[in-house]
């Protein structure tokens, strides 16, 4: 018999207890945080309009702010043209017209153009790339005025279709360079491949490349769509009634008889609208096309 029998006493059962439990990360935690922070940041100006406009005028202007004042629809009622008549909706047909468009052309012509650049290089591409980004050098201003007389001796001002290839033209360095990033990343020993069984350039970029690089041809669309869409100058300038975008027609709101803070902020919100909702719905795309090539 064992000591234990003869002594009566009951076997404990003992448990395995781990000695090495991961410790919390407090740089997870503090990373967490602060991306929280920052969020707040961003998200705060458009939470303050919102909330502006869906006060009265009186109660938007006063200082300090009046959070807790009764809120109304009259400032977006006074936006689509309750008091006014005017319908904001031609220009937002335009600017959406004109940042689609753009965009679309932008990336027919960057895609070919990064191709050459990145998979099959032509020779000195370096000089080819500086020449894109020097293009951006020059001041949007200094071109402001040759852009209008060729315009106005095509009889081309006021028309949608300036502004596209205003846009597009503008868009199209950026494009690139983001696209030959992106195109960089495709292993070329799939194109040789797909090259071996017959597969031409144009089939090569539709059913290999293109679906390979989605993330990225995401990304740089919506950075396109975004900069036309936010454009003020050439559209403040070369435009009048017809083709009058969002943009211009928010600057409408600033008369001399005053700044309207609660319906200023109902139009930015309006116009804002588009850009959240392409930013929203490509998200996914997004984060995964501005991280390409961040690790290898």
């Amino acid at each position: 018999m064992t000591a234990l029998e003869t002594s009566g006493a009951k076997p404990t059962a003992t448990k395995d207890v781990p000695t090495n439990l991961p410790k919390p990360n407090r740089g997870a935690l503090l990373l967490g945080v602060a991306a929280w922070i920052i969020g707040i940041i961003f998200v705060f100006p458009v939470l303050w309009m919102l909330l502006t406009s869906l006060h009265s005028e009186t109660n938007a202007a006063t200082n300090p702010p009046s959070f807790f004042a009764p809120l109304t629809l009259e400032s977006w009622a006074n936006f689509f043209g309750a008091s006014s008549g005017a319908s904001p909706w031609p220009p937002l047909i335009n600017s959406t017209t004109a940042s689609v468009l753009s965009t679309i052309l932008v990336l027919i012509l960057s895609i070919p153009a990064a191709y050459a650049l990145s998979i099959k290089p032509v020779r000195k591409w370096t000089d080819v790339m500086f020449f894109f980004l020097s293009t951006k050098m020059l001041p949007v201003v200094a071109g402001l005025l040759p852009i209008y007389l060729i315009a106005q001796f095509a009889g081309m001002l006021d028309n949608i279709y300036t502004l596209v290839i205003i846009y597009t033209s503008m868009n199209l360095p950026i494009a690139v360079w983001m696209m030959r990033s992106f195109l960089a990343e495709v292993p070329v020993e799939v194109l040789e491949a797909a090259a071996m069984d017959g597969c031409g350039l144009i089939r090569q970029l539709r059913q290999i490349v293109i679906p390979m690089v989605l993330p990225g041809i995401a990304a740089t669309s919506l950075i396109c769509f975004i900069f036309s869409w936010n454009e003020l100058l050439f559209a403040r300038v070369l435009t009048a009634t017809v083709a009058q975008t969002a943009p211009v027609y928010l600057t409408g709101f600033v008369t001399s008889q005053g700044l309207f803070l609660a319906k200023v902020c109902a139009a930015a919100l309006a116009v804002s609208i588009p850009v959240l909702a392409a930013g929203f719905a490509a998200q996914d795309k997004l984060v995964q096309g501005l991280s390409m090539g961040a690790i290898k």
